[in-house]
């Protein structure tokens, strides 16, 4: 069973899941947003008698030390955090295993530091070219300023609950429902869904966290992202991953994705968001990945949403195995 320690970095103190022999291959598991380490619990359960397994709680969730987030870096100080964190744990290098925000995080790691990266499995990742503010599958900015996006567009009915701790379904704003409806694909709910809701909760709120600061989009259309928090990094205002294209060395890459994935999506976009096309907007750039020299592997998980490693299990654990192997 994992266990739950932490790790006091020079950069700031982690909360991580551990589990495994420290000897062994390092598998580093990346949550993504509104959610916590607790959410690898399972998997690493599945891995850690083959792997050292370590799932980290990112700045502003779950118990990790909740340093401010510099959206102007586009998750670049999540993937220093965790490179700094691998120092701190003395693994040299390690396989990586990145989902939806952590999948951005990931593919900062393999533009920071490619070569201590065994390998890299983006699940439901976000595009690299981040998630809002770009509107075809080269990732060109909808305008300058990243409008219309970022935290400004989050729902306020949503943050106002999170902050509340609101454990209700009352509303279609309650966490609960939120998880349950775009984290899954309906109507699947998991056996410890309560503790992923826990998880959830955890997130800090403010503008230094979740959603962040907004702006008045000097191009005249609606909101621009803010400065700080994890919405704005992820914005295309900031971040852009397609460096990966170039990088040597190039670890292989594993993109595997639930098939009925609600949140990364090819949008159709509305009155106030442009369209943004991440699902061919990530194949584009993993395809260029791959005409450069880099493996690439797809797999797609039918009848799952956007979290086929809690929802498909078996069949997730089997893939990524299938990728592992030397």
């Amino acid at each position: 069973m994992p266990n739950t320690s932490l790790a006091r970095t020079p950069r700031l103190g982690i909360n991580l899941l551990r589990g495994g022999d420290a000897s062994a291959e390092t598998m580093l598991f990346i949550h993504g947003n509104l959610s916590s380490s607790v959410f690898w619990e399972g998997t690493i359960e599945a891995f850690e008698s083959e792997y050292h397994c370590i799932a980290p709680d990112l700045r502003g969730f779950g118990a990790t030390e909740p340093l401010n987030i510099d959206a102007r870096l586009g998750l670049g100080d999540m993937a220093e955090d965790m490179l700094g964190l691998m120092d701190h744990l003395e693994v040299p290098n390690c396989h990586v295993i990145g989902h939806s925000m952590g999948g951005g995080v990931a593919m900062k790691m393999m533009l920071a530091e490619p070569a201590r990266l065994r390998s890299v499995t983006l699940v439901n990742t976000i595009s690299p070219y981040g998630y809002s503010g770009s509107i075809d599958e080269h990732g060109a900015p909808a305008h300058r300023d990243g409008s219309p996006g970022g935290a400004g567009y989050v729902a306020a009915a949503l943050v106002s609950r999170l902050a509340g701790g609101d454990r209700s379904k009352e509303s279609q704003f309650s966490p609960r429902n939120v998880l349950e409806q775009l984290y899954f694909k309906p109507p699947f709910v998991p056996d410890h869904i309560d503790a992923l809701l826990d998880a959830m909760l955890s997130t800090h709120i403010g503008d230094d966290w979740y959603p962040g600061d907004a702006e008045p989009s000097c191009c005249g259309h609606g909101l621009a992202p803010g400065r700080r928090g994890i919405v704005n990094a992820m914005s295309r205002r900031y971040f852009n991953a397609s460096g990966i294209v170039t990088i040597d060395p190039k670890p292989p890459v594993l993109w595997i994705r639930g098939a009925e994935d609600a949140i990364v999506c090819d949008e159709e976009g509305d009155a106030e968001r442009a369209p943004q096309p991440m699902i061919r907007q990530t194949r584009s750039v993993l395809q260029a990945y791959r005409r450069e020299g880099g493996r690439v592997c797809e797999h797609l998980i039918k009848d799952a949403g956007h979290t086929p490693f809690i929802e498909k299990p078996v069949e997730f654990n089997a893939a990524l195995r299938w990728f592992l192997q030397p």
